[in-house]
């Protein structure tokens, strides 16, 4: 019996030796057959954008600045006040332009005080004119007198002489007189002038007078201030910043630049969509506002900036926060698409291919993806473990589906994507264990 029960044993110890030898086969055989992620051809709608970053800022702000030098006297608002276009927010101090508007208040009553001395000088001169004339005309008469008694031979012909000489010297002395009054006249027009003059600088020291009171040019919001009372500004050479006001916090612009490749996909009013960090899965929209000519080369990179605005009503966005933007450049409706890593899917090579790694590597279209998917790729179906390539015609893209085009393919067909294999190895090797030999 126990000669019998060993027999038993020894042929059931046998067959599990013999089916763990065959197991071990079978799974290692399954194990080197690698696996391969399929997805399926989706028919639908498909929204392409170009994707860029930008900074977030006020559609208008304006910068306020002094154009007058001094020592801030009075600083009346501050971060996130509201201000009335006129309303007062800094003053420096008026002192110095006070006094200067005294000393020029004094030279235009000094030239004034002048313009009159030289209109009595003139009348004065016209006076003199005038007993000249006088004087003149009655010498003429007296001479005519004489010359009537000296043909009467009352008198010699040395009198009438002396008489006529006498005339002319009068004559003389009234074009003298004239010349004078004319000289005062000219001396007045120059007193005039300076009087203009000095007005002038009584008017120039009253405006800058009046530039020591800052006041907001807008209504708006501060969202900047760049001094505090008793800091001196200069404004020699230019007009320093004291404060920067957002007209309106409600309308808000994206600057965001984009690569000179995708440039020519934007047009003016083209939707956008954005998002921020602050309000993670809030998604704002917007659309293409202004797009600049002029190029940013940076890196030798060539980018172009374009404008998108934005509604802010909650005024949950602020100035300088950075926005992820996506434009959309095209829409298309009821179209074939495939993920993009289905293009970007290449077969193993063949038996025949490894022989001939050595030689020339075989032209071909290159799969692409989201950054800029070429005309044409191929896409892979897999069929009793072999692969079978159909070209297809790539349009419009998302970022992560394309649009595909080809007589053969149909919605719901699958296509190959990646290898299980290569995920579960990139995974593995991401997740740490021995050092990384490259």
């Amino acid at each position: 019996m126990n000669v019998l029960k060993k027999y038993w044993i020894g042929i059931l110890a046998a067959l599990i030796v013999i089916a763990s030898i065959a197991g071990y086969f079978y799974w290692s055989k399954q194990s080197s057959d690698p696996q391969y992620r399929m997805v399926k051809i989706e028919k639908g709608t498909l929204v392409a954008n170009v994707a860029a970053s930008g900074t977030l800022s006020p559609v208008v702000s304006v910068q306020v600045g002094s154009q007058v030098s001094g020592q801030l006297k009075e600083v009346l608002v501050d971060f996130n006040s509201l201000v009335k276009k006129g309303q007062l927010i800094a003053r420096i101090d008026p002192e110095t332009f006070e006094y200067r508007v005294r000393q020029a208040q004094a030279d235009v009553d000094a030239a004034q005080a002048q313009v009159l001395t030289q209109q009595a000088i003139i009348a004065a001169q016209r006076a003199g004119l005038s007993q000249a004339e006088v004087n003149w005309q009655e010498a003429r008469r007296d001479v005519e007198r004489k010359e009537q008694l000296r043909d009467k031979n009352f008198i010699s012909g040395a009198e009438v002489d002396k008489a006529r000489a006498g005339a002319n010297a009068l004559a003389e002395q009234v074009k003298a007189a004239q010349a004078q009054v004319e000289v005062a006249k000219a001396t007045a027009l120059n007193v005039a002038a300076a009087v203009k003059q000095r007005e002038a600088m009584l008017a120039q020291t009253r405006v800058d007078l009046a530039r020591t009171e800052i006041r907001a040019p807008v209504n708006g919001i501060v969202i900047k201030r760049s001094v505090d009372k008793g800091q001196t500004v200069a404004a020699s050479l230019q007009a320093p910043e004291l404060f920067i006001i957002a007209e309106n916090l409600s309308d808000m612009r994206v600057d965001t630049s984009i690569d000179e490749s995708e440039i020519g996909k934007i047009k003016l009013g083209q939707k956008a969509t954005f998002t921020v960090d602050a309000f993670p899965g809030k998604q704002f929209e917007g659309k293409v506002q202004q797009i600049r000519k002029a190029a940013l080369t940076v890196s030798n990179v060539v980018t172009y900036m374009v404008e998108v605005n934005a509604t802010n009503p909650d005024l949950l966005l602020l100035p300088g926060m950075t926005a992820n933007v996506r434009i959309v450049t095209d829409i298309r409706e009821n179209v074939l698409k495939v993920s993009n890593a289905a293009l970007r899917f290449r077969p193993p090579p063949t038996d025949k291919e490894k022989n001939n790694e050595g030689g020339a590597k075989p032209r071909g279209s290159r799969n692409g993806g989201s950054g800029g998917a070429p005309q044409s790729a191929k896409l892979y179906t897999l069929q009793e473990g072999k692969f079978n390539a159909i070209p297809v015609t790539l349009g419009a893209t998302d970022g992560k589906m394309t649009e595909v085009s080809a007589a053969q393919l149909q919605e719901g067909m699958e296509i190959v994507a990646g290898s299980k294999d290569s995920g579960e190895k990139r995974k593995s090797s991401s997740s740490g264990g021995g050092p990384r030999m490259f």
